[in-house]
């Protein structure tokens, strides 16, 4: 396999959100109102995902099929099949549709008990304002209290 090749943001010693976001660009929009780094995967799964060696927070949407099964992005998994990306997961961030009802953002559930680490936060669609400051201040809190980064002067 080719190794990829990656841009200054994807190599970083900063907290990051690694996330995937189909074309309706919601997820895209919620991660970029945070405004912290972040790596975007793939739109397309035959396209090589990226190495994250430096841990990371994991957001993605779940696709609403019968059952909950496909829930995750094919574009997700590729991510993850890679064990170096499972390594450095920290957490996993849902988002969804209220209207999936009890699979509201199930793909965040399956891959946080896969993964072994929690679940740190659920938005529907592209979020509110109120979503974006909780998800900011949550993670803020998140990587201080886990000692992942030093608070900042």
């Amino acid at each position: 396999m080719e190794k990829p090749q990656y841009t200054p943001e994807q190599i970083t010693s900063q907290p990051t959100i690694v996330y995937f976001s189909s074309v309706s660009e919601n997820t895209h929009k919620f991660i970029q109102k945070i405004g912290i780094n972040s790596v975007r995967l793939p739109l397309k799964t035959k396209d090589e995902p990226p190495l994250v060696d430096h841990p990371y927070v994991l957001c993605l949407p779940s696709y609403g099929r019968p059952g909950g099964a496909g829930s995750i992005p094919p574009q997700v998994l590729k991510f993850l099949n890679i064990p170096e990306n499972r390594r450095f997961l920290q957490g996993v961030i849902g988002a969804g549709n209220t209207n999936f009802g009890d699979l509201y953002c199930v793909a965040a559930d399956k891959v946080a008990a896969k993964c072994q680490v929690p679940v740190l936060f659920k938005f529907e669609l592209m979020g509110t304002q109120e979503d974006v400051d909780t998800v900011r201040k949550g993670l803020e809190e998140f990587w201080t209290q886990n000692s992942l980064y030093p608070v900042s002067a």
